[in-house]
C-alpha cells in the first residue's frame, strides 16, 4: 500500500498526461448533449402519451 502523499504525486502526473478540450469545443459538446437529451425526452414523452392512449382505448378508461 502507498503512502497518500505518494498517491497524489501520481494523480498530478497523470493530470499533465490529459488533453483539455478548448472552451470552444466544451461549449459545442455542451449543447450536442443538451439537444440530445432533449430530443430523448421527447421522444420518450410522445412514446409514452401514445402507449398511455392505446392502453386506454383497449381498457376504455
Amino acid at each position: 500500500m502507498t503512502s497518500p502523499f505518494t498517491y497524489l504525486k501520481h494523480v498530478r502526473e497523470e493530470f499533465a498526461h490529459i488533453v483539455w478540450p478548448t472552451p470552444r469545443t466544451a461549449v459545442a459538446h455542451t449543447f450536442v448533449v443538451i439537444f440530445i437529451a432533449l430530443a430523448i425526452a421527447l421522444l420518450v414523452g410522445l412514446l409514452d402519451y401514445a402507449f398511455g392512449l392505446g392502453v386506454s382505448r383497449l381498457t376504455g378508461v
